[in-house]
């Protein structure tokens, strides 16, 4: 199968199985058949696609100009290998638990949430596959509309303002800073390509490559850098599978791959490092997790501490990107699939616990470890790996972002990250400890909201992707030989 054929089924399958699921609306089993055979499906073509990559033929394909200039152009490369590999495989487990949850929560307008979800990996495939800025900008765009019925599912009032925040913050920084930049660097550059090396690599002074810098890094709001981050927390108001398709599966993995890639391939290790605006990226990609970690010790309600920390973990991938290093880039890299895993566990765990009881405060959970236990094991597995405790996933990117802070002289660095850590420890450990060894004299849990407490696929999906953790601890070396190509070598 040829690389182009591939990124069309890349593209194809996901809109094939939004029809399917509209077909079979009036049958539940079929229309979630019909989601999991397009995940499946899709994730093995990430698959070969992959492949093809580390074979040294890359897939492209071209699909024609929009206009003069604009053409919609995809080359998959090592990093939006990786991204697409992270995208398609969540989305299989993500599929299962929604399955659980939205059954076990009687919710409605489940075929639009299942519909939307299919468009929603649609746009993440576009913006992995993409070519050039022009192609990623216009489904970095289809993430964000079809998301935006995701985010006011529920409905209410709530809901309602939740998805309008959501939807005038993210159209907002991309149509008010982040299509200015792309305008700008097609004036410079001519052209919208990827180019390794930087596209603008020795075409612009540092004045202007320090505002573009500035537009890119607020104009993707995606990545939630403060201050554009306050859309992630309203937009806990989504059922939890939502809240793991924003914070694991695609729309802000798809915040700071856009990062990472432009700072690769718009600006190259050189003219980063040639940047003033650069060390105010990274001044404020620090501030960033220091700040939401702390804001996170704050919230009781659960989903709303794992979106302040989504925040913080996010700045990762923005610090590893402004490091403009070879280890740091790595390290941005390996915390995009990092995290997926650790805090796709969390929501889902979350998720899990409010099927089963209705509970969403943490006060509330001392002792439900009794009546839980899979889930605060998994809960608890997944927290370390957010921590980077080894031999879970989350150790490797701290270890290479602090190498590639040491390589580029930026030693502050290194302790942010080891102040971040130690503040992971305070808002996620209590958690899990108090739900499974509650002080003496502890009230007995609550009982169960549905008499069969939670849904297999609820609590079998977080076990499933807190082994993951582990998991991608021990394959760190064949993906870092993977991404080799994309991000240097040390």
């Amino acid at each position: 199968m040829t690389g182009s054929v591939l990124i069309q089924a890349a593209l194809i399958i996901p809109l094939l199985t939004a029809i399917g699921i509209a077909i079979f609306n009036r049958i539940p089993d079929l229309r979630e058949g019909v989601t999991i055979v397009g995940a499946l499906a899709l994730f093995l073509t990430s698959c070969l696609m992959a492949a093809a990559i580390a074979g040294g033929n890359p897939p492209e394909l071209f699909l024609g100009e929009a206009a003069p200039g604009l053409s919609f152009a995809f080359k998959l490369e090592p990093l939006g290998g990786l991204f697409a590999l992270v995208a398609s495989g969540l989305w299989i487990v993500n599929s299962f638990y929604s399955i659980g949850y939205m059954r076990g929560n009687r919710e409605r307008n489940q075929t639009r949430f299942y519909i939307c979800f299919a468009i929603a990996l649609f746009g993440a495939m576009g913006v992995a596959m993409a070519g050039n800025l022009f192609t990623l900008f216009v489904f970095y765009e289809v993430l964000t509309l079809s998301t935006y019925p995701l985010v006011a599912h529920k409905g209410d009032a709530n809901a309602q303002r939740g998805a309008r925040i959501y939807l005038l913050t993210l159209l907002g920084t991309s149509i008010g800073l982040f299509l200015v930049g792309v305008v700008w660097t097609y004036a410079i550059a001519g052209g919208l390509d990827f180019v390794p090396g930087g596209l603008l690599n020795g075409q612009v002074g540092t004045g202007a490559a320090s505002a573009l810098l500035l537009l890119f890094a607020f104009g993707v709001g995606k990545a939630a850098l403060m201050p554009f981050h306050f859309w992630l927390p309203n937009a806990m108001v989504a059922p939890t599978p939502v809240s793991a398709l924003l914070h694991a599966v695609a729309v802000v993995k798809a915040g700071v791959f856009t990062i990472m890639k432009i700072s690769i391939y718009i600006f190259g290790e050189d003219l980063l490092n040639e940047t003033p605006a650069r060390d105010w990226v990274l001044a404020i990609a620090c501030f960033t997790i220091i700040v939401a970690s702390l804001i996170a010790l704050t919230k009781d309600n659960l989903k709303a501490r794992l979106a302040y920390s989504t925040v913080s973990q996010l700045a990762y991938v923005t610090v590893g990107a402004m490091l403009a290093d070879p280890a740091g880039w790595l390290g941005g890299a390996l915390q995009i699939a990092a995290h997926a895993s650790g805090k796709i566990t969390l929501f889902m765990c979350a998720g899990a616990i409010y099927v089963a009881t209705g509970l969403t405060n943490i006060s509330e959970m001392r002792g439900l470890g009794r009546k839980m236990p899979m889930v605060f094991i998994a809960f608890f597995v997944a927290s370390l790996s957010i921590i980077g405790i080894p031999p879970l996933a989350g150790d490797w990117p701290k270890y290479e972002l602090m190498q590639g802070a040491a390589d580029a002289n930026a030693h502050y660095v290194v302790g942010v990250l080891i102040l971040s850590s130690l503040l992971n420890v305070a808002y996620l450990l209590p958690i899990p400890i108090l739900a499974l060894m509650p002080p003496p004299g502890t009230p007995a849990p609550a009982p169960y909201k549905t008499a069969d407490g939670a849904p297999f696929f609820t609590v079998a999906a977080p076990a499933f992707t807190a082994l993951l953790c582990f998991i991608l601890f021990f394959t760190v070396g064949s993906l870092g030989a993977f991404l080799t190509p994309a991000v240097g070598v040390r």
